[in-house]
């Protein structure tokens, strides 16, 4: 082979192995060049519970834990909430539970209430297989909780990973889950007010009102739950 041929056999193999690292998802609990640069935020390091607290409370709760990059809980517990409030904002986080597990995000949530789901809309996380919650699409995995149903077939088995992404912008927000859209809606609007009329949440004048507020996740229900790549970017 000529000396010219090997050059360009060289260049091109070191060309593309530059390419394929610049290319590589960033590891767990960390954010990408282009991540930063887009505004994005971690709100879980993967080593500490630094920007959590529990709700109603000033420090973390008994039976949440950090260890190998995950913030888990194998019990019932009580549910945490982030430091900060947050408006308009899109937020991805990846999620496991146990079989039968049951959780949930929630959003612009107040402490106004003795539980944070009185008054935020809740993103469901569950194991749609074995809850119970499972049997109806409208309290299954990624649906707005006794308000949207959730398509079936997109949420992952027990002790798989699952990924949520949710964007809220003013009154419009979207559920994702696994890549997929749920569904989007208008908080606020007619179709809003009438399902949440028409349910459990009725009795709570200030269900959902907020424009700005808490991010939380449930932990009052039983089961194992593992969150990590906890993110978010203010709009």
């Amino acid at each position: 082979m000529h000396r010219l041929s090997v050059v360009l056999i060289v260049g091109v193999a070191a060309c593309a192995g530059r390419t394929s690292v610049a290319n590589e998802p960033a590891a767990p609990n960390t954010l990408t060049a282009a991540e930063r640069a887009a505004g994005w935020r971690l709100l879980f390091d993967g080593t500490s519970t630094t920007g959590w607290r529990g709700y109603k409370q000033t420090q973390m709760p008994a039976g949440w834990t950090v260890a190998d990059g995950l913030l888990t809980k194998d019990k019932s517990t009580e549910d945490i909430v982030t430091t900060e409030h947050f408006a308009d904002f899109e937020l991805i986080l990846e999620w496991k539970l146990g079989p039968g597990g049951n959780s949930g995000l929630f959003y612009r949530g107040t402490e106004e209430y003795d539980r944070v789901y009185w008054s935020a809309p809740e993103y469901q996380l569950l194991d749609d297989s074995l809850a119970a919650d499972g049997r109806n699409r409208i309290t299954a995995a990624g649906a707005a909780h006794s308000l949207y149903a959730a398509r079936a077939g997109v949420v992952k088995r027990a002790d798989e990973w699952n990924t949520t992404r949710v964007v809220a912008i003013g009154p419009h927000v979207e559920y994702w889950l696994n890549g997929e859209m749920m569904f989007e809606f208008e908080m606020w609007s007619a179709d809003w007010d009438a399902r949440v009329k028409a349910s459990k949440f009725a009795p709570y004048a200030n269900f959902g009102k907020a424009e700005s507020g808490i991010i939380a996740i449930q932990g009052d229900h039983r089961g194992v739950l593992a969150l990590r790549n906890i993110k978010i970017r203010p709009r």
